[in-house]
């Protein structure tokens, strides 16, 4: 592309697509540099860096003074927020190929690259395993949405709850709850926490995509291309971005939530 191009919205994928340029935006975005303190701080010449530099100026994300500091223009410290969520999509492509965002309402959607800083765990047994250990590192609170409740989980929860950890949680219409759970919960006498306010429980009309959130650890588990939980596979995180995610995300289903009804879930 010369100089004299017009600078067209999509030629930002080809800008992005380099690694230096990258590199120098991440490095930009976190003080003002000179040229020459840039390609020092990325192992790389100066004629390199100088002809990626003038690239980025060209398209609009850097900027440089009249003292030659160079630095992230406010269009180009919102490309670089976006790189995130192109980065996790592309992270997890195979896993999307049988995964859907469900109901996830498109303002989380636009924000999915806080997902990224997370492990994909794999296998039921392992998914479980680490719910479990959700459960015994959190201090203050759990809260869950949830389209299906594993068996083996109540016992853990229940004694999570009677040591005075706030419970709060969000079952959808098409929630499915495992037989035997009314027994579990009404052996130990669940409705006297919930008269406490230790727990306390709303219900949606559909719930797609779960989520775990402790005061320490997050997890969101996707539908699969059918519209079916998957509790096969769990995106796991302690990341504070990706925790924020995950609880504003409850909040949103908790605020647009009604009065539960226990009579409207099916025992499986």
């Amino acid at each position: 592309m010369s100089m004299t191009d017009e600078f067209e919205p999509y030629d930002i994928f080809w800008e992005l697509a380099g690694e230096l340029r990258r590199n120098i935006l991440f490095k930009l975005n976190e003080k003002q540099l000179r040229l020459t303190q840039l390609a020092k701080e990325l192992d790389a010449t100066v004629q390199e860096v100088h002809r990626n530099v003038n690239r980025l100026i060209y398209a609009g994300l850097v900027k440089r003074d009249s003292d030659g500091l160079l630095s992230l223009t406010t269009y180009g410290k919102t490309v670089l927020t976006q790189i995130p969520s192109f980065e996790f999509l592309a992270k997890y492509k195979q896993y999307f190929e049988e995964h859907t965002f469900g109901d996830l309402p498109m303002k989380f959607v636009q924000r999915i690259g806080a997902l990224n800083n997370s492990e994909l765990v794999n296998g039921v047994v392992a998914v479980l395993e680490r719910w479990k250990s959700m459960y015994a590192n959190a201090e203050e609170y759990i809260m869950e949405l949830m389209a299906q409740v594993p068996l083996d989980l109540i016992e853990p929860l229940v004694a999570k709850v009677r040591e005075g950890i706030k419970f709060t949680y969000i079952f959808g219409y098409n929630t499915i709850v495992p037989k035997g759970r009314s027994e579990i919960l009404k052996r130990v006498n669940w409705h006297e926490y919930i008269r406490k306010g230790i727990v306390e429980r709303r219900m949606c009309e559909k719930v797609d995509v779960m989520v775990i959130v402790t005061d320490k650890q997050a997890a969101v588990l996707f539908p699969d291309q059918s519209g079916e939980t998957d509790l096969n596979h769990m995106l796991f995180s302690s990341d504070s971005l990706f925790h924020e995610w995950c609880l504003d995300f409850f909040r949103y289903k908790w605020y647009n939530s009604g009065s539960f009804d226990e009579s409207r879930l099916r025992e499986v």
